[in-house]
């Protein structure tokens, strides 16, 4: 993948102390579900942005397409359609399993101040196709890199992200009125954080805990 803007041509040097602070920020990116509702600072919003627009891409297309939604009326259908599909889902549970379900807090949609709708184009003209026509998912791929560029940037500012997938694609998409080769890759929920924790939520609910490294490779 392509990425990023061309240097200066000098290569960098990162020190030990910025290694052991991206190894820092790499067990502090948490997903985030409980914000506080004060809103960003000016500017803060776009500059992350800019930042996660380094993200490598297929073909340098930057496939990305991202809507900020501001709309109270909007944000209404989409926590509602949320809703609808988080009580589906927690139907298709039994028990005990079923009852942890509903204790779980999985979206920040109603505390949040930003809400950003990430889509990733089928079909750019930019990339002129380079490097996707046997793996067309590399589209979003790429979409799915730069979302988590903009997570880093984020959280190294001190600003909690939260990915909702509990979310029906299509009515996303006609909420929000988007280009029809559009495919909806993520909804974020961004701001500060109410509270900091450096072990995943769903471990601290005792829903799924982290599993070693060892055994999710393979050698061949």
């Amino acid at each position: 993948m392509s990425g990023g803007q061309a240097g200066d041509g000098a290569k960098p040097d990162f020190s030990k102390r910025f290694r052991t602070d991206f190894e820092t920020l790499l067990k502090w990116r948490r997903d985030v579900r409980r914000f506080r509702q004060d809103p960003l600072p000016e500017g803060t919003l776009h500059h992350l942005l800019e930042l996660a627009d380094l993200a490598p891409s297929v073909g340098n297309s930057q496939p990305w397409r991202i809507a900020i939604v501001d709309s109270a009326q909007k944000r209404g259908e989409i926590i509602a359609t949320f809703e609808a599909e988080n009580e589906a889902a927690a139907q298709s549970y039994d028990n005990d399993k079923a009852q942890l379900y509903r204790q779980l807090k999985l979206a920040g949609l109603k505390e949040a101040p930003v809400h950003l709708a990430v889509f990733s184009d089928e079909d750019p003209e930019q990339g002129h196709g380079l490097g996707r026509m046997t793996m067309p998912e590399t589209l979003a791929y790429s979409t799915v890199s730069m979302i988590h560029t903009f997570w880093l940037a984020a959280r190294a500012e001190g600003v909690g992200v939260g990915w909702v997938s509990i979310l029906d694609p299509e009515k996303v998409s006609e909420i929000l009125q988007v280009d029809e080769s559009w495919r909806l890759v993520a909804y974020l929920c961004v701001g500060f954080p109410e509270e900091e924790h450096i072990d995943p939520e769903l471990e601290r609910a005792r829903w799924q805990a982290r599993t070693p490294l060892s055994s999710r490779i393979l050698h061949r």
